[in-house]
């Protein structure tokens, strides 16, 4: 739980403030406008890789490198703005990829089919790969949601075996985890005082709606919960509320 990341320590408390109060001044800024997830998503992302950096200085050398999807069998969830850029690059990377023989859409829709129902631990066990993986690569890297971002690892040999059921322990990147799990909280708790929906969604399940209706960013500008059906409900929305309320008021005076 994001209470745990900022126990004892002011840093990462007064991160989530600051990252909250940018995030509120850009959904204040675009609001209505059809380019708040794009504001939204390069404060996100940039802040992201800029604080990684910082936080990761002196540590072992990521052995993530492209071509290798190994974790790529999880389950992800991301916000509505992710899903909705993806959606949007994926409409304009389909005509490409099919070129290539490669049916992005499809393998979406064929992904959600076989995963919708499934958990966490029944996805690895699957070991069905993520549909947007093609050779290795992640054919929406630029666009690709925090939680893809914010999961490193320093050991693939660890990986490998857990993917094949044969360990459970992998020493992933601590500053990748907190900076994106503090990141998105912050941006899904100024979602949620601007009047947006604020949930984790499942993704394949999400992008397939988004590809079927293009009309749903404009009923999320107006504070529709377009993605309801794909909530992920681990943590409930009220519990998350809660959550933010506290960590927008904790160490204030009085």
């Amino acid at each position: 739980m994001l209470e745990e990341t900022i126990a004892g320590d002011s840093g990462p408390l007064a991160f989530f403030k600051a990252q909250h109060q940018a995030f509120a001044e850009t959904l204040a800024a675009r609001r209505g406008r059809d380019d708040l997830i794009d504001g939204l998503l390069e404060q996100a992302f940039s802040s992201f890789e800029g604080n990684v950096e910082i936080q990761s200085e002196g540590l072992p050398p990521l052995a993530c490198h492209k071509g290798c999807a190994t974790c790529c069998t999880l389950r992800v969830t991301a916000t509505a703005p992710e899903i909705l850029m993806i959606a949007r690059y994926v409409r304009w990377a389909s005509a490409a990829l099919k070129r290539a023989e490669f049916d992005l859409e499809q393998r979406i829709v064929d992904a959600d089919l076989v995963t919708r129902a499934l958990g966490e631990e029944q996805r690895v066990t699957l070991r069905r790969r993520c549909p947007f993986i093609a050779n290795g690569v992640c054919v929406i890297y630029p666009v690709r949601p925090l939680a893809c971002r914010g999961h490193a690892s320093y050991d693939k040999r660890a990986c490998v075996e857990a993917a094949a059921g044969r360990a459970e322990n992998i020493p992933f990147s601590a500053p990748h985890m907190t900076v994106r799990s503090l990141i998105q909280h912050a941006m899904q708790s100024a979602l949620r005082d601007a009047g947006y929906a604020f949930g984790a969604y499942e993704l394949n399940q999400a992008v397939c709606m988004a590809l079927a209706d293009q009309n749903l960013l404009a009923q999320w500008i107006v504070g529709k919960d377009v993605f309801a059906d794909a909530l992920a409900t681990e943590v409930s929305l009220e519990e998350m509320a809660s959550t933010f309320d506290t960590l927008k008021t904790a160490g204030s005076a009085g």
